[in-house]
């Protein structure tokens, strides 16, 4: 009877499925269109694998020392000078060959100097940067969006980057690639709508012979809602400060997008048991979203065996928790899974390990961080980035 009842079903199923997928291909025939539409004029914002086929209005543009200001028509047009006084690396390579010809690849930045990057009109939103330097935190990077007088975005170059501690690691996730020897690759969107301006300055007290970069970026219209990328550097021992803030004072409505922790051990035994806790809109004592450890936070377990990196965690120095110090590099990037806030944002870690007598301890260790995320300006003061000797990696004292 079974058989017979399900038998007589089996052509009106086939019709329910045939409907149903008649009317699937409809809608996606429709989400298609209006996904065509919309990237008709936000096609250098929305951008995937899925949308290649789809053409826009946005035009590419690409600033580098051979194309300063990323103007049409305008790269390679450098003119050897012998006579220059202090060229950077490479610079008289191409005397015998003449314009056009690799003439100025690259950048020299002197000690004590700021050079811009990126002075360019908007709209538009920048895609992917390429940067070559020394891996020296002496090294800054900062944004500005929309002709604002302080930075949205104040980092040391390495930390922006998610390398820490001066030390090179390999980093393959889809915000942040770093590859051998010090390529650094950054692919977080970066919308403006009337200007942007990138400076880089040099700290230190030798001259950078060489800088090399890229900002890939395209003219495009920017959608109402699109926020700002904002990326903040703060470090300190957690001797002084525990929780270590990661972030505070935000204001406003925003989405908070990623962590990058370069995190000093200074003694023995497992480190990772504090909790990360993000405070958001009007928290006080106790915050909305509280973590169970910082290797759970970084999407590991049972501590960091082996260094990892993956799409959105990883901690790729090859660091142990029986080696003092340990050096350990750290992100998350909630790109599939964004923390919305609609008022104001703070975020914090515990500085937690394991005592003799099998109860936790607060450590004394020394950690810096780079918080990033996306927000309506204006933006609230950042404190002041520390002067060079306190950016200066953690060393054992002689």
């Amino acid at each position: 009877m079974r058989n017979r009842n399900f038998s007589s079903t089996i052509p009106g199923v086939i019709a329910l499925l045939a409907a149903a997928l008649i009317a699937g291909c409809a809608s996606e025939r429709h989400d298609n269109d209006h996904v065509s539409t919309s990237l008709g004029t936000n096609g250098g914002l929305e951008i995937g694998m899925g949308t290649l086929p789809l053409l826009t209005e946005a035009r590419t543009r690409s600033i580098s020392a051979e194309n300063p200001t990323g103007e049409k028509g305008k790269g390679g047009m450098a003119i050897p000078n012998p006579a220059e006084p202090k060229p950077a690396a490479s610079a008289r390579a191409a005397d015998d060959l003449g314009q056009g010809w690799k003439v100025r690849p690259f950048l020299r930045v002197n000690a004590g100097e700021t050079v811009t990057l990126m002075n360019v009109d908007g709209p538009g939103v920048i895609q992917h940067i390429w940067m070559v330097e020394g891996l020296s935190r002496a090294h800054v990077l900062r944004f500005y969006w929309d002709k604002e007088t302080t930075p949205s975005i104040e980092v040391p170059v390495p930390d922006f980057f998610a390398v820490g501690h001066e030390r090179f690691a390999r980093v393959n996730s889809q915000a942040v690639v770093v590859n051998p020897r010090n390529a650094l690759n950054c692919y977080w969107p970066m919308p403006f709508r009337k200007h942007v301006r990138i400076t880089f300055t040099n700290e230190a007290d030798k001259d950078l012979h060489l800088l090399a970069f890229q900002i890939d970026y395209a003219e495009t219209e920017i959608p109402e809602n699109a926020a700002y990328l904002h990326a903040q550097w703060r470090r300190s021992v957690t001797s002084e400060e525990n929780p270590y803030v990661i972030l505070d004072g935000v204001k406003g409505k925003g989405r908070y997008v990623g962590t990058f922790l370069a995190w000093t051990q200074l003694s023995k035994g497992w480190f990772g048991e504090g909790e990360i806790k993000f405070y958001l809109d009007g928290d006080t004592k106790f915050p909305t979203i509280c973590g169970t450890g910082t290797e759970d936070y970084f999407c590991g377990s049972y501590g960091f065996p082996q260094a990892y990196s993956s799409a959105y965690t990883g901690t790729v120095l090859p660091s142990n928790d029986a080696e003092i110090p340990g050096y350990w590099s750290l992100y998350r990037w909630h790109i599939l899974d964004p923390i919305c806030y609609e008022k104001d944002l703070r975020v914090t870690i515990q500085a937690l390990g394991w005592g003799s007598d099998g109860k936790y301890k607060r450590l004394s260790d020394d950690i810096a961080s780079v918080a990033y995320w996306y927000q309506r300006e204006p933006h609230a003061p950042f404190p002041a980035l520390p002067p060079r000797e306190q950016r200066r990696p953690w060393k054992n004292p002689d």
